[in-house]
């Protein structure tokens, strides 16, 4: 049996190599919480340490962080996933197949906000669908408060919006 932080590692690993879009950082928390395989911060020590090796790539807004794996990381998972007992391999799979519209709907509609250099705020929000950008939009609004509001909000309206602006945009 792996050391316990190893055994982490390639569980977070193998649930990335199996997902077919980022995992965020609340998925892997509900899994490994839930499961009750591990504590909160041992995991963010786990994705800390991977994200150093280089093993997994993480993307950072706001409100969350999803991670993808690298192929370094597919490499490594490849030669040590015989170290993840057929339970937790189960547990996995079944976790990426009972989540998969989650997984892909947090993949799919990404936003953040920062300051622009005129000390404004602007607002990025895409929508993706299998990794690649459908709809990259900038905004530019007054305030902090606006900023919040979009990203908050774009998650559930990005369907509508994307089909709105497709409809005006083929008149």
């Amino acid at each position: 049996m792996a050391e316990p932080i190893t055994l982490y590692k390639l569980m977070v690993l193998s649930m990335l190599d199996q997902s077919d879009a980022p995992l965020t950082n609340t998925l892997l928390s509900d899994f490994f919480l839930g499961k009750e395989y591990t504590t909160y911060f041992t995991l963010q020590e786990a994705l800390h340490e991977l994200d150093e090796a280089q093993f997994i790539r993480q993307e950072a807004s706001h409100n969350n962080i999803q991670y993808t794996i690298t192929p370094a990381g597919e490499e490594s998972l490849h030669f040590f996933e015989n170290k993840i007992n057929s339970e937790i391999q189960s547990d996995i799979r079944q976790y990426i197949a009972e989540n998969n519209l989650q997984i892909t709907a947090a993949a799919a509609a990404i936003a953040d906000y920062y300051i622009t250099p005129e000390k404004k705020y602007a607002v990025h929000c895409q929508l993706r669908e299998k990794g690649i950008p459908q709809l990259d939009l900038t905004l530019n609004v007054r305030n902090k408060e606006q900023a919040e509001a979009i990203c908050a909000n774009w998650k559930s309206q990005t369907d509508d919006i994307y089909m709105l602006l497709i409809d005006h945009l083929l008149k």
